[in-house]
């Protein structure tokens, strides 16, 4: 019972266990990968927006294989990523489908639009006098 409740607080126990065997396996990557790998986490991390866990470790999990994968076969870097890096990082992350913070927004601002928009059927719903 104390795990589910510290889980709740603190978030998957899980999640974070692998989470530090992903950051291990891309620490043991050898130069130039390693460091074209933490660049590129780095702009993952920022650009992906995933909130999922699930989804982020999944996609965390490829991201680390791809390299290993890349450093045993002597994949050169830009092979890998080609000439955009940007546009890698960001089609890699839109393979990886999950819940985003910008999702909470959209919702947001829908919400907003649809009763904005419902004010405007009923001759304005904020009470002002229309004809004044």
């Amino acid at each position: 019972m104390a795990a589910k409740w510290i889980e709740t607080v603190i978030g998957s126990l899980e999640q974070k266990k692998q989470y530090r065997q992903y950051k291990a396996r891309v620490e043991a990557l050898p130069e130039p990968y390693h460091q074209a790998a933490k660049a590129l986490e780095r702009y993952l991390m920022y650009s992906s927006g995933l909130t999922d866990g699930d989804t982020m470790m999944t996609m965390f999990a490829d991201f680390a294989d791809l390299w290993e994968r890349a450093a045993a076969d002597e994949t050169p870097v830009r092979a890998i990523v080609g000439d955009d890096p940007v546009e890698f990082a960001e089609t890699f992350a839109a393979a990886y489908s999950g819940k985003q913070w910008i999702d909470k927004e959209r919702a947001r601002l829908i919400k907003a639009i649809d009763e904005a928009a419902a004010g405007d059927a009923d001759g304005g719903a904020d009470g002002r006098d229309m004809d004044a």
